[in-house]
């Protein structure tokens, strides 16, 4: 069978599934926020600097939930907009995609594209720790367009009418990249605060005015979209942090963990 395997294992996050699972365990809030998130912001880069946010935010989803994980991260090598269809591989076991929700999606699968896309494979472990009968459907955003991002929520929409299948919506995104940490914070609260509006259009005007340097705008959209589609009214900002909380170091990258519900 083939599978798509571990590229960042022991970069980004433990490689030896036992360190992985403390380190897990580790960040693993005690309490669960209150309702059930429909979507999530969570956050792409190396565990050690944004761990602690994702959890936080794959912790706003209800522990029981054995449905389909729909993971949206961008695209940082420039490919084009693309699914995957095979199962991948994590250090603590397979996470299945499913195939037919991405069938329905009338998204062409490109597997080589996605081979070292870390906005993608960094969420995996999450759902495979805390989710262990979910499956997936990845999808890569190139075009992070306004126009785009509606495109990606529409097919989204069509495959969840389509399939009937439960769905959680994952925007993979880090916020500001290497700026110093006031500034980051200044300029995130911006981004983050039209996310909490569920408010698309001023999301991404703030991004162009303020020069706010979110990676995965494009997802954050899709998910808004799809998730005000289903009924979302609001967005809750559950935690933030920066890569200098643990290095120390004046330019930093924000993190952000941001329910919808």
């Amino acid at each position: 069978m083939e599978t798509r395997p571990c590229a960042l294992a022991g970069m980004f996050y433990p490689g030896e599934p036992h360190h992985l699972e403390q380190f897990l365990e580790t960040v693993t809030p005690r309490e669960r926020p209150a309702p059930d998130a429909l979507g999530i912001v969570s956050p792409h880069a190396g565990y050690q600097y944004s761990g602690a946010v994702a959890a936080r935010a794959f912790s706003a989803i209800r522990p029981d939930f054995d449905g389909t994980f729909v993971v949206i991260g961008p695209s940082h090598r420039g490919f084009l907009t693309c699914t995957s269809a095979i199962p991948w591989e994590t250090p603590l076991g397979i996470v299945d995609v499913d195939t037919e929700f991405v069938g329905a999606l009338e998204i062409r699968a490109d597997e080589g594209s996605m081979e070292n896309e870390n906005s993608l494979e960094v969420q995996v472990p999450f759902i495979k720790h805390f989710f262990p009968r979910a499956q997936m459907a990845p999808i890569m955003m190139g075009d992070q367009s306004r126009a785009s991002a509606a495109a990606v929520a529409d097919r989204i929409v069509h495959a969840v009418g389509a399939t009937g299948r439960r769905v959680r919506i994952v925007a993979s995104s880090d916020f500001s990249h290497y700026i110093p940490d006031s500034l980051a914070h200044e300029r995130d609260a911006m981004a983050i605060d039209a996310i909490k509006n569920l408010d698309v259009d001023e999301l991404y005007r703030r991004i162009e005015k303020y020069n706010i340097s979110v990676c995965g705008y494009g997802p954050i959209a899709a998910m808004i979209a799809v998730c005000t589609d289903f009924g979302a009214t609001e967005g809750c900002l559950l935690s933030y942090a920066t890569s200098g909380d643990v290095t120390g170091d004046p330019e930093v990258v924000g993190y952000a963990a941001v329910m919808v519900v």
